[in-house]
């Protein structure tokens, strides 16, 4: 218990450290990007058109004042879970990310399932008969994968599965068959790099001492590979799972937009165009603190999947 403790005291306090640096950074590369959120707004609104209504619209968003103070405003905001309004819809940042939020976490799941499904069996089975056609299968499916760019695999599962075969709608949300094309085209982009992990580490674990120990016990080769390899060979999985969650994020922002998918991947592609600099912020911070978030399931899981693990040492 004093180990879990330790790791998630550990983890907040990293959390809090990373939003006040990435937050700083954040603020600090909105305003050197070139382009003005100010005259972004007045191509929207044709009505305002002098410099005094410009400058006037700049000191109601406080663009006018040094940065430090903008900074420290906004910052004050974020403490308050204020993140500040859109510059082009007006409403609370916040307010826009959570009503996003919702649907891009129910798509991670679904890809993540489907990632599940497809890297286990495959990696067990390329491990378990290595260099037989099961082996060969598994290879061939983690090459081809790795080989084909998300959104070209997306294009290709809406042309057969949906324009060809009418089985599934091309795009859009309401019900679940929605829900398929899109969990499908995440879970298999990240399935490859996950199936040769799996595979390797089985195929090492398989040959270990522990794993002899365990047939001369007369235990079933089910069990072994299940209750004893499998567990023994998770961790590489779940480490490489917590270093990629900011690609998996940004993965699905190309799948959401392919698909029309209403998450924030849509959110923050509209917001750049569009110089939404709150929103950004706001996006960048929400992301941050999922990603760290996501690291601390991770440490915790080790701590279940392997219980000898000591803090300090594998737990960094």
């Amino acid at each position: 218990m004093k180990r879990v403790l330790s790791v998630i005291g550990s983890r907040i306090l990293q959390l809090v450290l990373m939003v006040l640096v990435l937050s700083f950074v954040t603020f600090l590369l909105m305003k050197v990007t070139p382009g003005d959120p100010i005259r972004t707004i007045l191509k929207v609104d044709d009505v305002i058109t002098t410099s005094a209504e410009e400058e006037k619209l700049r000191e109601e968003y406080g663009f006018n004042q040094p940065i430090y103070i903008q900074y420290s405003k906004w910052l004050s905001g974020v403490v308050k879970l204020d993140l500040g309004e859109s510059i082009i819809s007006n409403r609370p940042v916040l307010d826009l990310i959570m009503s996003r939020l919702p649907a891009t976490i129910a798509l991670s799941f679904g890809g993540l399932m489907v990632l599940f499904v497809i890297s286990v069996p495959l990696g067990m089975l390329g491990a378990v008969y290595e260099n037989r056609w099961p082996d060969y299968i598994s290879r061939w499916f983690a090459l081809v994968g790795a080989s084909i760019p998300s959104f070209w695999l997306g294009l290709l599962l809406i042309y057969f599965l949906s324009l060809k075969l009418k089985l599934l709608p091309v795009m859009g949300t309401g019900t679940l068959a929605h829900f398929v094309l899109p969990s499908i085209t995440l879970g298999v982009a990240m399935a490859p790099l996950y199936i040769r992990l799996l595979r390797e580490r089985l195929i090492s674990t398989l040959q270990s001492s522990y794993i002899e120990a365990a047939k001369a016990r007369g235990l079933k080769k089910e069990r072994i590979l299940i209750f004893h390899a499998l567990r023994g060979s998770l961790i590489p999985l779940v480490t490489m799972f917590g270093l990629s969650i900011g690609s998996l994020l940004g993965g699905i922002t190309v799948i959401e937009i392919l698909f029309s998918w209403p998450g924030m991947g849509e959110l923050i592609v509209q917001s750049v165009m569009q110089r939404d600099y709150p929103v950004i912020q706001g996006y960048i911070l929400i992301v941050g603190v999922l990603v760290v978030f996501t690291n601390l399931v991770v440490d915790l899981l080790y701590l279940v999947i392997n219980p000898q693990i000591k803090q300090g040492k594998e737990l960094v």
